[in-house]
């Protein structure tokens, strides 16, 4: 089934929108910084802003949100301005969708609504397009009372459920349509998650570390693995860059790239959807399986705008989202991405320069465009990948020469040498491969 609130905003060349705030228990600090976003998402979409207008209740208003003198406000600012649309800045119920809509004579959307139009205009691979719809469909079905004149255009057709009876209220027909599609959905996605599960095993099973980039959404995340790529992910790394755009959610594709940087173990590098605050449960649930990429790593690096006055809170978000998805207990480096435009406002004021790259503990200061910055990165992530490794004498026989292949292609051997009984190695191995291993281990 279509997107229909996607339709509608498509089917205008240059569509204008009113931007609603409703405020209700947050500091004036945090509603600013709530609707800016807001602003950014819209944008997003390529739709103009043509105005914003704010509330303050103690409550939402249950027939209009946001109380009728201020919705006669804003219908004065939709014909003012020709809006064709009006953008709420929060959940709204599909009673007020009705109530608005019949007042603002207008399509009305809310934060939720806004953010489904922008994951559905990014979605590349066949996995986030099920998953979006998936979350479409959920998001659209206690609303269908309010999009009733919209998907009326959608109604007929043939086949079993859109003809069971004359009698039969479209929209019920419309609700049975979406049921039929969400369950064809959950069997889709359901076999894409046992694909996903056999890949993501074999990397288990590779013995090569897991490294996945999470963050707030625009952090940088792409330009560092683009970047990384472009330096160590071999002769076809022009083939494997991800999208790299200056806008909230430009990839929403899980992707998965070895780094084999020089005198350091490879790993497996996983990018990942980015985070914003007041994420769409049914988003985080419909999305889950890509998200948990991030739950299998051996560390996640968590990508910051340091140039960001809102770095602190994003960073919250960040931690809050991992916890939810069950990878809050993973460890982490902070990577403060843009740290030299921090450096140049710096000495700028006067005030002492920090230094760009720089690492101390777990956190990296690093611009991601920059050579010296990723090598410091990649030198961060090699010490505590090897925090938990122990230097071991091995005598591998000849005829465990996939062993000896494996311990190769995951970066563990420090030094070879061949003797008639076998090959000794010096490897850095894990606990468990300790005790995997302990026959071949020379003990002091």
């Amino acid at each position: 089934m279509k997107n229909v609130i996607h339709q509608i905003v498509e089917d205008v060349v240059e569509t204008r929108a009113v931007l609603v705030g409703l405020n209700t228990d947050k500091t004036d600090d945090e509603f600013e910084r709530s609707m800016n976003e807001l602003k950014e998402l819209t944008k997003a979409l390529d739709i103009i802003v043509a105005c914003t207008t704010t509330q303050n209740l103690p409550t939402p208003d249950r027939s209009t949100y946001v109380g009728s003198g201020k919705v006669e406000e804003i219908k004065g600012a939709v014909e003012m301005f020709d809006a064709s649309i009006v953008i709420f800045n929060g959940d709204i119920s599909p009673m007020q969708i009705r109530n608005l809509e019949k007042i603002l004579d207008t399509e009305v959307i809310d934060r939720t609504g806004l953010i489904l139009q922008i994951f559905a205009k990014r979605a590349k691979t066949r996995e986030s397009r099920l998953q979006v719809e998936y979350a479409q469909l959920q998001y659209m079905l206690p609303r269908l009372v309010g999009m009733r004149s919209s998907l009326s255009r959608q109604g007929g057709g043939s086949g079993r459920l859109s003809n069971k009876g004359s009698g039969e209220k479209q929209l019920e027909l419309d609700r049975r349509r979406i049921e039929h599609r969400m369950a064809e959905l959950r069997r889709e996605l359901e076999a894409v998650e046992k694909e996903r599960d056999t890949q993501r095993g074999k990397r288990v099973n590779s013995g090569i570390p897991k490294v996945s980039l999470v963050g707030y959404t625009n952090a940088g995340k792409s330009t560092i693995m683009n970047n990384l790529l472009r330096l160590y992910g071999g002769e076809t790394s022009d083939d494997k860059q991800v999208l790299e755009k200056d806008m909230l959610f430009a990839t929403l594709d899980t992707s998965v790239r070895k780094i084999t940087a020089p005198g350091h173990r490879p790993f497996l590098l996983t990018d990942t959807v980015g985070f914003i605050s007041e994420l769409p449960h049914s988003l985080v649930k419909a999305f889950r399986s890509t998200l948990e990429e991030a739950k299998y790593a051996d560390i996640l690096l968590q990508v910051i705008d340091f140039s960001d006055p809102e770095y602190r809170f994003h960073m919250d978000v960040t931690r809050d989202t991992l916890a939810e998805i069950g990878a809050g207990d993973i460890p982490v480096i902070y990577v403060f991405n843009k740290s030299d435009q921090v450096q140049d406002e710096q000495r700028e004021n006067g005030q002492l320069v920090m230094e760009v790259p720089r690492s101390i503990d777990d956190r990296a200061y690093i611009c991601a465009k920059d050579q010296d910055s990723l090598d410091t990165l990649i030198s961060l992530i090699e010490s505590h990948l090897g925090k938990a490794d122990t230097l071991c004498e091995m005598l591998l026989p000849y005829s465990e020469g996939g062993l000896l292949s494996f311990l190769n292609e995951a970066g563990k051997i420090k030094s070879t040498e061949y003797l008639p009984e076998g090959v000794k190695v010096s490897a850095l191995l894990t606990r468990t491969e300790i005790d995997k291993y302990e026959e071949m281990i020379e003990m002091d």
